[in-house]
């Protein structure tokens, strides 16, 4: 017998989760580009997603269902959700920063209820 996985692990919410992610790194990117001035602009642009998406793909949780399960760097489950929180919500931030006040309550609202809907996976997280 099979343990049966939870919403979080739905097809359509890893969907969301995919997209939810993508956005937070073109958020950083938005951010660099409008902080930055001159060529260092297109450095900035690059460099502060790409600086995102490295950390964020170097420390997992061994056995997290959402990803492929394998990790480089095994990361306790509680780090891992506070690692996933301050990208999510650090892209809102960075929209924030960035002066895009009304995209970034509305990014805030998507993560606060796909967060609420995925609370088999944060339990989850917690326990390993």
């Amino acid at each position: 017998m099979t343990a049966r996985l939870g919403i979080a692990y739905h097809p359509a919410m890893l969907g969301l989760r995919l997209l939810m992610e993508l956005t937070a790194l073109v958020c950083f990117g938005y951010w660099a580009w409008q902080v930055s001035e001159g060529p260092l602009r297109y450095v900035a642009v690059v460099a502060a997603p790409l600086l995102v998406a490295v950390v964020w793909g170097v420390f997992a949780t061994p056995g997290d269902k959402s990803r492929s399960g394998n990790t480089v760097v095994a990361t306790a489950g509680p780090v891992r959700l506070l690692l996933e929180l301050a990208v999510f919500f650090g892209g809102v931030a960075a929209l924030h920063a960035a002066g895009a006040e009304l995209p970034a309550l509305v990014l805030a609202g998507i993560l606060v209820a796909y967060h609420a809907a995925s609370l088999d996976r944060t339990a989850w997280l917690l326990r390993h």
